[in-house]
């Protein structure tokens, strides 16, 4: 997405003759060459990893009984020391692509290893464990190699952790994900921080909201919501607030602090609207809301797109909503949709006119 605009904007600019055009393209190469650009063959080359850990791990599975037991372990042991060797020397080499490909089949394998091993020897324990050991591994790893590929498995191990543990339980209060689910996010994000690997934080970022969402889910109270509410309140005006100490170290961290705690605090308040079924309560939250959704665009409409759309998006439909439950419910359907019309145009003109002095105080900046 970002170098398709940006391979846009320097065309534009090529045009306009800001830049000449051999410095457009030396830009747009330079931006190809980063480790966090999109390249098709790592795409592929990530997948064929991913499938031929698959066929690997289902050859060895379907002739697990015809393989002596200590071929078994010493082959298991070997795969994944071989694949872990292969894959640091790829690295001193410079090969750094083949050799995230490579760790993550060792990582796979460290995984597929574990249940073998375990229905080879009768080992106690459950299917948590076996994930929370796998994720230990696949994190020992992305330290040890700084790999963002395995950071990235990682990430996905902790979601599968958190489901695992959740699906077996189905109680909070008999399980530590109170406790497991947001320390597994630092660390991912501090393996991020080691690695990287920038887009893998939004994997920390999402199972930091659906930690805060499993406790509203077990506990459904005005209070929880309120909670919610004014954490992510609190959080966004840190990050977001140009005065505030937090800010510089959010903005080194890109768009995500901002976005993922304005989310939670949009969250908070429609558990709110669950919450409150009076009409001047729910008045009350709807301007609480339009606030929240003009404040949001305020602070971060410039630079921040997700914010600003995702700001957009809640001040329209909440909108909408006091239009259903106040007007439409007086004047009937037919002129429901007419007031509902002349609000969606008159957003449109406020979305312009935002959009617009964005633009007039970019390039005031700029001058």
């Amino acid at each position: 997405m970002y170098r398709g605009r940006l391979e846009r904007d320097l065309k534009r600019w090529t045009a306009a003759g800001l830049i000449d055009a051999p410095t457009a393209g030396r830009l747009l190469q330079e931006y190809d060459s980063r480790e966090s650009a999109f390249s098709l063959g790592r795409a592929l080359m990530m997948i064929a990893a991913l499938l031929l850990s698959a066929a690997l791990l289902l050859l060895i599975a379907a002739n697990w009984e015809a393989i002596p037991r200590l071929a078994r372990l010493v082959g298991i042991v070997g795969l994944i020391w071989g694949a872990y060797l292969a894959g640091g020397a790829l690295i001193l080499r410079g090969a750094e692509r083949l050799a995230a490909a490579v760790l993550v089949v060792g990582t796979l394998a460290f995984g597929g290893a574990i249940a073998l091993v375990g229905q080879m020897y009768h080992l106690s324990g459950d299917t948590f464990q076996a994930m929370l050991v796998w994720f230990a591994g696949a994190v020992v790893a992305a330290a040890l190699f700084r790999s963002g590929a395995v950071t990235a498995i990682a990430g996905f191990l902790a979601f599968a952790v958190s489901g695992v543990d959740w699906m077996q339980s189905f109680d909070a209060d008999t399980t530590i994900l109170f406790w497991l689910m947001p320390l597994m996010a630092v660390i991912v994000i501090l393996l991020v921080r080691y690695t990287g690997a920038d887009r893998v934080r939004h994997l920390a970022y999402l199972l930091l909201v659906a930690w805060l969402a499993f406790l509203y889910g077990e506990h459904e109270t005005r209070e929880m919501a309120m909670a919610l509410t004014a954490l992510g309140g609190i959080v966004y005006l840190a990050v977001a607030v140009p005065q505030s100490p937090l800010s510089a170290i959010a903005r080194s961290a890109g768009e995500a602090p901002a976005f993922y705690s304005y989310l939670v605090l949009l969250l908070g308040l429609l558990a709110l609207h669950d919450e409150f079924g009076g009409m001047a309560d729910r008045l009350f939250l709807g301007v609480v809301t339009l606030v929240s959704a003009i404040a949001g665009i305020a602070l971060s409409g410039r630079d921040n797109g997700a914010v600003r759309y995702l700001g957009y998006a809640t001040f329209a439909v909440e909108t909408l909503y006091l239009a259903s439950e106040t007007i439409g419910s007086i004047i009937g359907t037919s002129g429901f949709f007419l007031v509902a019309g002349l609000v969606v145009a008159m957003i449109a003109w406020a979305v312009i006119a935002l959009e617009r002095r964005f633009s007039r105080n970019a390039t005031g900046a700029e001058a």
